[in-house]
């Protein structure tokens, strides 16, 4: 599962219940909700140039409807996870799933942008609640050890495979339906969800005694959303500096604070001990850095094909599917591999192919069809593998009582870095694409044009041909400077970080060989 060396450090803490003779259909339930929880980030990249339009939302606002979703998750998530171990995962999972639906349903028919942010801010509420709780009620169920990792493979192939398959669905839908159909389309699943968790999960004992920190959370949370603001208002086109400064400066100040309180706190929701253990921090970084690339890497992809490359959202969710379905088939692959290769190992080859795929792409992507496929499918394998192995390597480095904390922990790194993914590479393509656009003469590019592509094109509706071709053009060859500076900047950080994981795998191997008690298990 991880390395040798790691899972002797473990505390074997029994687990209060027997291994459940249904395990494999608690893992279809949970799966189908995660499989929700996770499409909705990035189902609406295909969706957004249609609901841009639609909603008049202007640049800003494009960016909180799909970022106030993971911001609001990452920052309730830790909180959550030690609620359910407080009340039960069951009691909250199906909480969380009820939530999930009434929020799907006010997400389906916003009227407005902020309604839709709203709406989407509760959803993340649903989502904060569920996504502990399906790694927990996998830990607590399935006690084989080869069977967990397979589980745990299968999970992060979901988690994975689902971000990325977000945008196929969303152009499958948007192909036949309105753009309120990508949140509409939650409410059938979540009510099966909701009757077969009921049915075949079994209730789980909480601690009464486990603390949940409210205001801890709400620290988290104002402290992401804050520094998210700061990079965005840099990212505008009249930026103000002091608004960034002032976002910066509080969210470092809630941080700090949220910090500050664990540290002092005699039960925290984060015990920053569990950073201490082999292995585990750059399983994190790992897990962070896979979802920042890849679901930042989708959103401007999922844009360009659509507002350069001129294709429907059903054809830009085509043209996507090599991803999705190479991380499917790598994440069970990858749990298979983990007890053998060591997660530390595999987290660095894994790493490494993300960034080779990711760089491929940067450099084939005006090549033929076939080979841009390729690329695809080299960087979905490769971030399948990437949080199987790190998701493994993290629920192996917590005792069962406190299996809320590390699967918050773990889809934290996921959700903060969908998060940082969208707010980072939103903002540098939206800088890129206003410079490239600032050589032009006012009189031919209103200010609207130079804010984003997609107001660009509405612009040159009202225009005369001529015109109208010069400015398009000119759009989208800026935007083109952005999405390809992005995919480089994606591609380094996964190379960088791959080299990094590779240094403190070799570093930690050389410190002394396994126990063989260890080896015996592995």
């Amino acid at each position: 599962m991880m390395d040798v060396e790691v899972e002797a450090n473990i505390p074997k803490t029994p687990i209060a219940h027997e291994q459940s003779p249904k395990r494999w259909l608690i893992l279809a339930v949970i799966s189908s909700a995660l499989f929700l929880i996770v499409i909705d980030m990035t189902v609406l990249y295909t969706a957004l140039p249609t609901l841009t339009h639609a909603l008049n939302a202007n640049a800003s606002q494009k960016l909180w409807i799909v970022n106030a979703y993971a911001l609001v998750v990452s920052g309730l998530l830790l909180g959550t996870g030690t609620l359910g171990d407080r009340l039960g995962h069951r009691r909250l999972f199906i909480a969380g799933l009820v939530v999930f639906g009434v929020a799907s349903l006010c997400a389906a028919f916003s009227p407005t942008p902020a309604y839709l942010i709203a709406a989407r801010a509760l959803l993340a509420v649903g989502a904060a609640m569920m996504m502990p709780a399906t790694l927990s009620i996998i830990r607590l169920t399935f006690l084989d050890e080869r069977e967990r990792a397979m589980a745990i493979g299968i999970w992060a192939a979901v988690a994975s495979g689902g971000a990325a398959f977000g945008p196929v669905l969303g152009g499958l839908l948007l192909e036949h339906f309105w753009w309120g159909s990508v949140f509409l389309i939650n409410v059938p699943i979540v009510i099966a969800a909701l009757i077969a968790a009921v049915t075949l999960i079994p209730p789980s004992t909480g601690n009464p005694a486990r603390h949940w920190d409210l205001l801890g959370s709400l620290q988290a949370m104002v402290g992401l959303i804050a520094l998210a603001y700061a990079i965005k208002e840099l990212g505008k086109r009249d930026p103000s500096l002091e608004a960034a400064a002032a976002a910066f400066l509080l969210g470092v100040a809630f941080i700090v604070l949220f910090v500050r309180r664990q540290r002092a706190s005699p039960d925290p929701m984060l015990d920053f001990r569990i950073f201490r253990t082999p292995g585990f921090t750059p399983a994190v970084a790992a897990a962070l850095v896979a979802a920042a690339t890849l679901i930042g890497m989708e959103l401007v992809f999922s844009q360009w094909l659509q507002l350069v490359q001129g294709m429907s959202p059903l054809q830009a969710g085509l043209f996507i599917l090599p991803l999705p379905l190479a991380s499917f088939v790598a994440g069970p692959v990858a749990g298979h591999l983990l007890p053998r290769v060591g997660s530390q190992r595999l987290l660095s080859w894994a790493l490494f192919m993300s960034g080779v795929g990711m760089g491929a792409y940067v450099m084939l992507y005006e090549s033929a069809v076939v080979a841009q496929v390729a690329a695809l499918s080299i960087l979905g394998a490769g971030i399948g593998a990437t949080m199987t192995a790190a998701s493994s390597t993290i629920m192996h480095s917590a005792p069962p009582e406190r299996a809320g904390m590390a699967a918050s922990v773990e889809e934290v790194s996921y959700e903060l870095g969908g998060a940082i993914g969208v707010t980072v590479m939103g903002s540098l393509l939206s800088a890129i694409y206003t410079a490239s656009m600032a050589p032009a003469p006012a009189a031919f590019t209103p200010a609207a044009a130079r804010d984003s592509l997609d107001e660009a094109l509405i612009v040159a509706e009202k225009l005369a041909g001529p015109e109208r071709d010069a400015l398009i053009a000119l759009a989208k060859a800026a935007f083109d400077r952005g999405f390809v500076t992005v995919l480089a900047v994606a591609a380094a950080m996964l190379t960088v970080t791959a080299f990094i994981v590779g240094i403190k795998a070799r570093q930690h191997h050389r410190s002394g060989p396994a126990p063989a008690t260890a080896r015996s298990a592995e």
